[in-house]
C-alpha cells in the first residue's frame, strides 16, 4: 500500500450519519432511521474528488449519451496494475467493457461452459455467485475454505474431480480477494489453483472488484500474472474502491491464451455499461490513487479498532482481521443466537436468520446473514467496515448487549 497524502483526508470521517441518511441507495433505505446500516458493500464516503469532476464535467457538456467502445478504461486500469502492483501484462487489446462485474462474469462463464456444466466456488462466499450461476443454467459445486479462511487446496482438487463428472466442462469462479472473509491470496496459493486447474481441464475466472482494497501487511496478486494462467479470465472494476456502484461498468480481461474466447462476446455486452460510468470508473484509476491511500488507511484503522471493539463487547465472536476488502467475517456461533430459518439457502442476499436476525430486532444494526454466503456460513455475519470510527463502535456496542 502507498503511503497516503497528507492533503487528503479520511473519506471515513467526512459524513454524518444525518448526512447519510439523505441518500436514496439500498444501504440507507432498506431499513427504518433507527439501524445503522453495515451490510450490503456500500461505503460511507463522498466521490473522490476526481471522479466528481469528471461527472460533473460530462454533465455540464451534456456528455450524457452511449458509451465509447476505445480502450481509454483498459488502458487506466493497466496503468494502475502498473504503478500498484508491478504488472505489465495487462493487454488493453484482451479486454471488453460489460454492465458489471457479475454481468461480465456471466458473459465470460457463456464462453467457457455450456448450460448444465458445473461452476466450482469456495464457500462461504459472495451470495450472487450461487444465484448468478444457477441462472445461467450452470450448476455450483461447493470447495470448502479452510478452516482459517484461505483457499484449501486439497478440497479444490478434490471439488474439481467432482465438478467433471456433472458436465462437460468446468470452470471456477474465484473471489481474488477473498469476499467475506477478506483473505488476499498469496502468489504460492494462486500457483496452487493455476496447477490444479490445469490437471482438472479447468477455467479459471477471478472476480477482482475488491482488488484495490489490500489493507495494511498484505500485497496482491492479479490471478493472470500466475504462470499458468494465460486460459483464465479476471473481472474487474472501481465499483467496490471508489464506492461506483450505481455507476455502472466493469472491464473483462483474457489471459493470452483466451483471447479468441473474448473475441465471440456479443457486441451488445458492450452496450450495457453506463457512459457515465466508464467515465467515472475510468477518473478513477487514473486520477483517485491519493484519495484511495486516505481510505485505506481510514480502513486499516477501522480494522484494528474492530478487533478491539469485538474484544471488548463481544469475547465469544471470533474475527480473523481481513488483509483486504472493507468486510468482516464474525463467527458468532457461541453466542447462542441461531434460529431455525434460511431455508431459501444461498444466494438470497436480503434474508436474514441467525445471528443478523438477532442483532437487527434487538440492536438495530443490520449485517449480512452467513448463512446466504453458502456452506459454512450459518451462524456468521458479515460487517461493513467501511464507515465512521463513531458509527462503527456505537454499533459494536450496541450488538455487545444482544443476548440468545
Amino acid at each position: 500500500m502507498a503511503h497516503p497524502n497528507p492533503s487528503v483526508s479520511n473519506p471515513l470521517e467526512r459524513l454524518t450519519v444525518e448526512q447519510l441518511r439523505q441518500r436514496t441507495s439500498m444501504k440507507w433505505r432498506a431499513h427504518p432511521p433507527d439501524v445503522l446500516p453495515l451490510w450490503v458493500a456500500e461505503m460511507d464516503v463522498p466521490l473522490a474528488e476526481p471522479v466528481a469532476d469528471a461527472l460533473n464535467l460530462a454533465v455540464a457538456r451534456g456528455d450524457t449519451g452511449y458509451p465509447a467502445v476505445d480502450r481509454a478504461y483498459a488502458e487506466s486500469v493497466a496503468g494502475f496494475a502498473r504503478r500498484r502492483w508491478s504488472w505489465d501484462g495487462l493487454d488493453v487489446e484482451r479486454t471488453a467493457i460489460a454492465p458489471d462485474v457479475m454481468l461480465g462474469i456471466v458473459e465470460v462463464l457463456k464462453l467457457i461452459t455450456r448450460p448444465g456444466d458445473a461452476v466450482v466456488v469456495n464457500a462461504p462466499v459472495y451470495p450472487p455467485f450461487y444465484a448468478f450461476v444457477t441462472h445461467a443454467d450452470r450448476h455450483v459445486v461447493e470447495a470448502r475454505l479452510g478452516a482459517t479462511g484461505r483457499i484449501d487446496l486439497e478440497a479444490l482438487g478434490t471439488a474439481f474431480a467432482s465438478a467433471r463428472k456433472v458436465g462437460e466442462r468446468v470452470a471456477y469462479l474465484v473471489s481474488n480477494p477473498h469476499n467475506p472473509t477478506g483473505a488476499v491470496h498469496t502468489p504460492g496459493e494462486l500457483a496452487g489453483v493455476a496447477a490444479l486447474a490445469r490437471e482438472h481441464g479447468v477455467r479459471v475466472v477471478s472476480d477482482e472488484i475488491h482488488a484495490p482494497l489490500i489493507l495494511a501487511g498484505a500485497g496482491f496478486t492479479p490471478y493472470l500474472s500466475v504462470d499458468g494462467a494465460e486460459d483464465a479470465f479476471a473481472v474487474t472494476s472501481a465499483s467496490k474502491a471508489w464506492n461506483l456502484a450505481g455507476l455502472k461498468a466493469a472491464l473483462v480481461i483474457a489471459g493470452s491464451a483466451a483471447a479468441d474466447d473474448l473475441a465471440r462476446m456479443p457486441e451488445e455486452v458492450s452496450h450495457g455499461p453506463s457512459h457515465l460510468g466508464v467515465l467515472a470508473h475510468t477518473a478513477a484509476f487514473n486520477e483517485g490513487e491519493a484519495w484511495l491511500d486516505a481510505l485505506l488507511a481510514g480502513l486499516s484503522a477501522n480494522r484494528d479498532l474492530l478487533g478491539q471493539l469485538v474484544a471488548e463487547h463481544l469475547p465469544l465472536v471470533r474475527c480473523t482481521p481481513p488483509e483486504g476488502t472493507y468486510l468482516a467475517w464474525l463467527d458468532c456461533r457461541l453466542l447462542g443466537l441461531d434460529e431455525p430459518g434460511g431455508e431459501d439457502g444461498p444466494g438470497i442476499v436480503t434474508e436474514l436468520a441467525g445471528p443478523a436476525r438477532a442483532f437487527l430486532d434487538q440492536a438495530r444494526v443490520a449485517l449480512s446473514s452467513g448463512h446466504v454466503f453458502g456452506s459454512g456460513g450459518a451462524g456468521h455475519v458479515r460487517l461493513n467496515f467501511a464507515t465512521s470510527q463513531a458509527v462503527l463502535t456505537e454499533a459494536i456496542t450496541r450488538m455487545g448487549k444482544v443476548r440468545g
